[in-house]
C-alpha cells in the first residue's frame, strides 16, 4: 500500500478539499486525485464521494481514515527512532497549548528550549483542550500543554506548576481598597467570564460556584485579552491567571489585580503525551524545562 496515497487521504479528510488538500501536501490536484483512486482500488471500496460543492467520505472511508492516521503516527515515530538515535536532541516536536496559556508561559520558556536545544524545531499550535486532545489521538502532535484534570487512560501526565488566579478590577472598583481578596468577597458579585469551551471557564465557573459569585450572562469573552480590555472599559470584573499579568504583557490603563488570601483559586498546568510514542524520554527532559520556570512569576 503506498504510504504517500494514505498521507492524502487524511489530509482531503481534514480538508474537505481536493484542491486544498493538494495544496497541503506540495502536489498537483490531479497527482492527489489519482493517489486517492489507485487506494480505492487496491481496497476495492469507494472511500470518498466527489461532487462539485463538497468531498465527503463514505462510511467505510471515515474508518479506513482512523485506522490510516493510527499508522502515519507510527511511522512518524518510527523516524523519530531512527533520528534521535543519531541525535537525540534533534528534529521536531509538535505541541498544542490553549489560547489562556499560550501567550503568558512561552515567552519564558521557549527561548531557554532554544538554548538547551538549538538543533530541536518546536512546532506550537494554540487550540482550544478538546483540540488539542484530539490532535494528541490522532498523531497530529506530539505533547500538549493543559490545565488539570486530564481525563484520558492513553495519555501520561507529567504535572509541571501551578498557577494562581487573580481578581482583575477597574481601579475605581470597592474591591480595589483590599490588599487581599477573600473568597467571600466575591459572594454575590458577577464576573466577566469567557465563551464556551476554554477550560479558564470552567475553572472560573468552580470559584463562582464556591463563592457564591454570579456569572454575567450578557456578555461571553473570546480571549483573554477582550477580557482584559473588558474589565479597563468599566464593564465588569474576572479572573486572570497569574501569568497573564506579567512582563512581557504590557500594563493596562485602569486595570488593577488583587491576589487571593491562601488557599486561593489556582490551576494546574501538565504536559501531556501518548504513553505509546517512542519520543518519552524526551518529552520527560522538554518537560524539565518547562516546569522550571522562574517561581517568582507564579507569585500573585
Amino acid at each position: 500500500m503506498n504510504i504517500r496515497a494514505v498521507q492524502y487521504l487524511v489530509t482531503l479528510a481534514e480538508v474537505r478539499h481536493f484542491s486544498r488538500a493538494a495544496e497541503r501536501c506540495h502536489v498537483s490536484q490531479p497527482t492527489l486525485s489519482t493517489q486517492i483512486r489507485k487506494l480505492e482500488e487496491e481496497l476495492g471500496v469507494q472511500l470518498v464521494e466527489r461532487n462539485p460543492r463538497q468531498v465527503m467520505l463514505t462510511a467505510v472511508g471515515e474508518e479506513v481514515v482512523e485506522r490510516a492516521r493510527t499508522i502515519l503516527a507510527e511511522i512518524d515515530a518510527m523516524r523519530a527512532i531512527a533520528r534521535r538515535s543519531r541525535d537525540p536532541h534533534s528534529g521536531t516536536v509538535r505541541i498544542g497549548i490553549f489560547p489562556t496559556l499560550a501567550p503568558y508561559l512561552l515567552p519564558h520558556v521557549v527561548p531557554r528550549i532554544r538554548q538547551e536545544f538549538p538543533r530541536l524545531t518546536l512546532r506550537l499550535f494554540e487550540e482550544k483542550t478538546e483540540q488539542v486532545l484530539e490532535m494528541l489521538d490522532q498523531g497530529r502532535l506530539d505533547a500538549g500543554l493543559l490545565a488539570l484534570p486530564i481525563s484520558h487512560e492513553g495519555l501520561h501526565v507529567r504535572e509541571l506548576f501551578e498557577e494562581p488566579f487573580l481578581l482583575a478590577l477597574p481601579e475605581h472598583h470597592p474591591l480595589c481598597d483590599r490588599q487581599q481578596i477573600q473568597l467571600s468577597d466575591l459572594e454575590n458579585q458577577e464576573l466577566m467570564l469567557l465563551e464556551d469551551g476554554h477550560c479558564l471557564r470552567e475553572q472560573a465557573l468552580e470559584v463562582c460556584q464556591l463563592t457564591g459569585a454570579h456569572e454575567q450572562l450578557d456578555f461571553h469573552a473570546t480571549s483573554m485579552e477582550t477580557l482584559r480590555q473588558m474589565v479597563a472599559a468599566n464593564t465588569g470584573i474576572t479572573l486572570m491567571p497569574a501569568l497573564a499579568v506579567k512582563p512581557p504583557v504590557a500594563h493596562t490603563d485602569n486595570l488593577v489585580t488583587r491576589p487571593f488570601a491562601k488557599p486561593g483559586p489556582s490551576r494546574k498546568i501538565a504536559m501531556v503525551w501518548r504513553k505509546s510514542t517512542a519520543l518519552g524520554d524526551f518529552l520527560e527532559e522538554l518537560a524539565t524545562l518547562f516546569a522550571a520556570i522562574n517561581p517568582g512569576l507564579l507569585k500573585p
